[in-house]
């Protein structure tokens, strides 16, 4: 019972994790609207069912109700803070993490969170 309490825990905790690092978008659709797209929050036009990554590093889908956008980047949390830091690299949406005193050197890294 222990094992299955435990592993409950697990997976409510990665489920939320997971939640937390999307946004949904409801869609506005009245009666009668045969419209087969999405607008997203720039005014960008997407066909339903289709899937594009937006400048933020974002993985959006377009569904009849909603727009679903889910971010793509990890960010870095077990590493040694006072040795190295964390860069962003915008276009490949991800961080490296880095000495600070030697910046070419990367450090490794434990943990990480979406």
């Amino acid at each position: 019972m222990n094992v299955l309490l435990g592993g409950f825990v697990i997976f409510a905790t990665f489920v939320t994790l997971c939640n937390a690092s999307c946004s949904f978008i409801p869609l506005e659709r009245f009666p009668g609207d045969s419209t087969k797209e999405c607008t997203d929050l720039q005014g960008n036009k997407h066909p339903i069912n289709s899937n594009w990554q937006t400048d933020n590093c974002e993985r959006c889908s377009c569904y009849e109700t909603e727009i679903i956008c889910c971010t793509l980047i990890s960010t870095p949390v077990g590493y040694d803070k006072k040795k190295c830091q964390r860069i962003f690299k915008k276009e490949d949406c991800k961080y490296i993490v880095v000495e600070k005193k030697n910046p070419k050197k990367t450090c490794p890294i434990d943990q990480w969170i979406l």
